[in-house]
């Protein structure tokens, strides 16, 4: 009997991972992706960011995720004229490596 619990349980595992890998990018994406359920409400110094991305298409709200020198990452609302200032200028620095 627990044999077949074993097996029946590998075989349910097997199926699982046989969908997400033919599901395609979207699924992917969206497996992978962090949406944010709430965004902070300081600015963060500029000198203290590395990098930023945005959330996924599949998330109820897009926002930007800033990801500080620290490993933090902090959602910022996209309309927010300080967030639009430092995208550009991490652009800019990453363009310029």
């Amino acid at each position: 009997m627990m044999t077949i619990l074993k097996i029946s349980l590998l075989f349910l595992m097997l199926c699982c991972a046989m969908q997400l890998t033919s599901a395609g990018p979207l699924a992917s994406e969206a497996a992978n992706s962090k949406c944010c359920s709430k965004e902070i409400s300081f600015k963060i110094p500029r000198r203290a960011l590395e990098s930023y991305y945005w959330t996924s298409s599949s998330c109820p709200l897009r926002h930007i995720v800033f990801v500080t020198i620290h490993k933090k990452h902090h959602c910022v609302k996209p309309d927010n004229k300080w967030a639009q200032l430092y995208i550009n200028h991490i652009d800019k620095k990453i363009n310029l490596i």
